[in-house]
């Protein structure tokens, strides 16, 4: 056993494959917990970049194996411990994506979540770039409601296309905004120049998106935001790590500086519940090769961690 190791272990660390040592599902068509944790290293490449977060949801797990000998101990991010009836939530691995394949790994995401939705569950998806919430929005359509997304994020992923690429990582909400059950879209966290053009825009003002630049947040808090939900709303949660200000997340291809800080992206996800419902996760855009130090991880696992215990004490 080395220093570091010994070190981990004393603070609640576990030699675990799972993250925080969830139990692992290998059949998602059975599952009878709350939550089901889906990884995937990518899904709709531009030829450019391809999966450049390969091995985030695995770095992501080997963070949060830092809480597995004390899942039932206090987390002072939730007031309790993060599953506060008994752990409600397993792990189903990674999906075996292909960087030759995204129309077979698109089909896999909708898989994995549609049988998440079908049990009742509520898919929580790492990754991995920015296109894998195509998909993953796609499986709510044949639910029969309709549903809010709040998208966390310091770019607005609006266009059309990108390289010829019409369902790649700056498509995503333009994408949502087409599908019938998606009837409100609130973005939050932009921050300084991306690939949205003018257009892009006022295309997405004029859908009905409610902005709140991280700025605004700055300057006022969240409360903006969270008035944009409405009551009881069924919401799906699309955080791409870059929202956060990368002096606490640098694992991102894209560091901007003024991003949101942990509280405010952890206290506008607890606001969404207290509001309405959760009923869909996902967590993309880590790049293991900008972290520095593990920070990047850590901050992850722990907002994954804490975001896993606001959802496990809905209702």
């Amino acid at each position: 056993m080395t220093g570091n190791s010994a070190l981990g272990m004393m603070f609640g660390a576990a030699n675990v494959d799972t993250f925080m040592g969830l139990p692992r599902s290998r059949d998602l068509s059975r599952l009878s917990a709350k939550m089901a944790l889906i990884g995937a290293d990518g899904c709709t490449p531009y030829p450019s970049v391809g999966f450049y977060c390969a091995g985030g949801p695995a770095a992501i797990r080997a963070a949060g194996a830092a809480y597995a000998a004390n899942l039932a101990h206090m987390n002072f991010d939730l007031g309790g411990p993060v599953f506060p009836g008994g752990v409600s939530a397993v792990d189903a691995g990674d999906l075996p994506q292909d960087i030759a394949d995204p129309a077979g790994n698109r089909a896999r995401i909708f898989g994995a979540v549609s049988q998440v939705l079908d049990r009742g569950g509520v898919p929580m998806l790492i990754g991995g770039d920015d296109s894998l919430p195509i998909p993953m929005l796609e499986a709510y359509g044949a639910r029969g409601r309709s549903y809010t997304i709040l998208q966390i994020d310091a770019h607005v992923d609006w266009r059309d296309e990108v390289q010829g690429e019409r369902l790649g990582l700056s498509s995503t909400m333009r994408r949502a905004s087409e599908m019938g059950h998606i009837d409100a879209i609130i973005q939050v966290g932009q921050r300084g120049i991306g690939s949205a053009r003018l257009q892009d825009v006022a295309d997405a003002e004029a859908w009905g998106v409610g902005f709140v630049p991280a700025g605004e947040v700055a300057r006022y808090g969240i409360s903006g935001a969270l008035d944009m939900i409405a009551e009881r709303a069924e919401v799906i949660v699309c955080l791409d790590l870059d929202a956060l200000d990368p002096s606490i997340m640098p694992a991102v291809i894209g560091r901007t500086a003024g991003g949101l800080g942990y509280w405010q992206v952890l206290e506008l996800v607890a606001g969404v519940a207290e509001k309405a419902r959760i009923v869909g996760f996902d967590m993309v855009e880590f790049m293991p090769a900008r972290d520095i130090d593990g920070q990047g991880a850590a901050v992850a696992a722990q907002l994954l961690a804490a975001v896993m215990g606001i959802v496990a004490r809905q209702g």
